[in-house]
């Protein structure tokens, strides 16, 4: 079972797990180095930032609808995964599972509990100079830098202690407030949902109007009852 993912690693804690008597103990593999960061403007070039692609749209169920600009100048290949799971309506009814007021809001896992993820293989990580600012979106991983898949957490306040650590897609353009009102928990006792994900080149879909519904039965009148037996 894939290792729950998540949104930040202040320390590493070593637990210890009894054993019977006599048994050989051996030791963890130590976790795959941190890469170095890349420098990286922290605006998109105004070619990315033209580009409808990049633009992803969240409709959240609290009534509120986020649009994130992506930024494949920064991280290629998470922003490619992000744009595949959205056209397949991966994210669609999946909801923000840890929420951390102050820090951060998660989500992106299909279980929603951090647990899971997408069939696709883990990315490699893509980690840049793009500091932590209110509004980021970043991919979530295990301890193994290489672990993320298709949860990502969005920052509601600046934190340099994730600078050059996480992979950043993104930032929140438009709907902050939204984010804002994400209920919080680890997990929520009433989690936002996201009830729809696009990109800003998929065809506009119509919310269907709710079918009219049908008349009631009339009865027959008194004159028009069928005779009863005798």
């Amino acid at each position: 079972m894939r290792k729950a993912l998540k949104a930040m690693m202040f320390a590493a804690f070593a637990l210890a797990s009894a054993e019977p008597s006599g048994a050989v103990q051996t030791a963890a593999p130590a976790p795959a180095p941190i890469p170095p960061a890349a420098a990286v403007a922290v605006l998109p070039p105004p070619a990315v930032a033209a580009n409808p692609a990049n633009k992803l749209r969240l409709e959240l169920s609290n009534g509120g609808a986020v649009v994130i600009q992506l930024r494949p100048d920064a991280a290629p290949t998470h922003v490619q995964r992000i744009q595949t799971l959205v056209r397949r309506g991966f994210y669609n009814g999946v909801v923000f599972h840890r929420v951390i007021p102050g820090f951060m809001a998660q989500g992106g896992d299909p279980k929603g509990t951090g647990a899971g993820g997408s069939e696709l293989p883990d990315l490699k990580a893509e980690f840049t100079t793009i500091p932590y600012m209110r509004g980021i979106v970043a991919a979530a991983r295990t301890e193994d830098p290489n672990s993320a898949n298709s949860q990502f957490f969005i920052m509601f306040s600046p934190n340099v202690g994730l600078w050059g650590k996480y992979t950043v897609l993104g930032r929140v353009i438009s709907g902050m407030d939204a984010v804002d009102r994400i209920a919080v928990g680890e997990p929520p006792e009433n989690p936002t949902r996201i009830v729809r994900a696009t990109l800003g080149d998929m065809p506009v879909v119509q919310a269907l109007a709710p079918a009219a519904p049908a008349p009631a039965p009339i009865a027959p009148s008194p004159a028009e009852a069928p005779p009863t037996a005798d």
